[in-house]
């Protein structure tokens, strides 16, 4: 009978699992919300506040969908804050020599992509562990950023890139949110489209799964891993053109730990550090559950240190959990 019962219970668990790993982050993020509707005060859940919170969440939510692409693979980018900063100073720069806003964009968004190829070619040829290797590269893309800028912020004329971002006027209501969040929502559904119905996406889950078993099974486990830091750095890109939009300068110094917010997005919407696991759905709950963290605690008057307290709290809570759903699977 005992065999049995834990037998049912094992194959349950099973059932359950894969409706945990996107319900639990959702209930996480209502339960957040609702108890700082209820304890904090009525300006935090007014409209104006849920725009603020939605382009707060834009520009960590557009580089988690990169980031989790990495986790699902089994590695990670701790270079990603780097890549924003390098980013919005490639825009101003180009800005500031009078080219389009769309190819200066353009050129942002390359230059992310190109330091994540070179970080997936350095994880590949060299095989040294991903840590290790991103965080080289945090500080080589931040010292490049720092280095084109001459250690200054550049200042780029007026252009339609600082509308991404920027609070909705009297005549865009219609709009419910700026075109930044949407751009952001459009890239998660072409992120889930990748992992869910490409070869790319399944090759991606299970490299981050099984390595040695995917290798033997004819993947392409190198090309597959530089395709998604490839991504992972034109996220960041994208990120960094979101960043240049509310800040309406390239600084070489901005999003200094934004890599941790990013990968404590993917890590508390359900994504594993030891790869394999992971959903855009997830991550885009994970990211707004730190938002509404910041935002509530900043609504109440709580500062900084409390909110890095409880957001650290938070990423210990769900890495426990990420082990102990292990534990009970094997």
């Amino acid at each position: 009978m005992a065999q049995l019962a834990d037998s049912v219970l094992k194959t349950f668990w099973q059932m359950l699992r894969p409706w945990l790993a996107w319900l639990g982050p959702v209930l996480g993020l209502i339960a957040v919300f609702l108890i700082f509707s209820l304890i904090g005060p009525k300006s935090f859940s007014t409209v104006r506040n849920l725009e603020t919170m939605a382009r707060q969440t834009a520009i960590v939510g557009t580089a988690a969908l990169g980031m989790t692409l990495v986790i699902i693979s089994g590695g990670i980018d701790l270079s990603v804050g780097s890549m924003v900063a390098l980013s919005t100073v490639v825009i101003a720069m180009f800005l500031q020599r009078e080219v389009h806003p769309a190819q200066a964009a353009l050129a942002g968004v390359l230059a992310g992509c190109l330091c994540g190829c070179v970080t997936g070619l350095l994880v590949t040829r060299l095989r040294v562990v991903p840590f290790i290797v991103t965080l080289g590269m945090f500080l080589v893309v931040r010292g490049i950023a720092k280095g084109i800028a001459k250690e200054q912020k550049i200042d780029a004329p007026l252009s339609i890139l600082n509308s991404l971002l920027a609070a909705l006027g009297a005549g865009q209501r219609w709009m419910l949110v700026p075109a930044g969040v949407w751009l952001m929502v459009a890239l998660a559904f072409v992120v889930a489209g990748l992992l869910h119905f490409t070869r790319l996406g399944r090759y991606t889950y299970a490299i981050g799964s099984n390595e040695k078993a995917a290798r033997l099974c004819g993947v392409a486990v190198d090309r597959i891993k530089v395709t998604v830091y490839a991504l992972s750095g034109a996220f960041a890109g994208l990120a960094g053109l979101m960043q240049f939009s509310r800040l309406t300068v390239g600084d070489p110094t901005v999003a200094t730990g934004l890599e941790l917010d990013v990968i404590a997005a993917v890590v508390i919407g359900g994504g594993s550090l030891s790869g394999g696991e992971g959903s855009v759905l997830g991550t885009m709950v994970g990211a707004l559950i730190m938002t509404v963290i910041r935002s509530g605690c900043s609504q109440m008057g709580l500062p900084n240190w409390v909110q890095e307290i409880v957001t650290g709290c938070i990423i210990v809570f769900a890495v426990a959990l990420d082990r102990l759903r292990h534990k009970k699977a094997s």
